[in-house]
């Protein structure tokens, strides 16, 4: 019988009194991230039982817009990458990473 091996990452999440992110930090030793902070996060789990995707879409209050519009362009292009690894669909993969072109060039991202 093969060893199971664990790794756990942890994430951080410090709320104001109205419940709106002030802080969040992750850590995954496996990694080498000790309580690294972070101004926003997305975090998408497949429930296979019911056929859909979970969510967790959270962003410090002070994550500038700016910095947002970056950051879910760069998701973007992760996702498109992760898509290909994970289908081999060349077509599609090159539909995203179209959009992902797109996306970049109406919010002025690339110069």
């Amino acid at each position: 019988m093969s060893k199971t091996i664990k790794s756990e990452i942890k994430l951080t999440v410090e709320l104001d009194e109205n419940r709106v992110p002030e802080k969040l930090t992750w850590t995954a030793k496996d990694g080498g991230v000790n309580a690294e902070e972070a101004k926003a996060m997305l975090l998408s789990i497949w429930d296979s039982k019911t056929q859909e995707t979970l969510r967790i879409d959270l962003w410090t209050k002070d994550m500038p817009v700016d910095e947002m519009k970056v950051f879910f362009h760069q998701t973007l292009v992760a996702m498109a990458d992760t898509f290909h690894r994970a289908t081999e669909d060349e077509k599609m993969t090159a539909t995203m990473r179209d959009f992902c072109d797109y996306f970049a060039e109406k919010l002025e991202l690339k110069k």
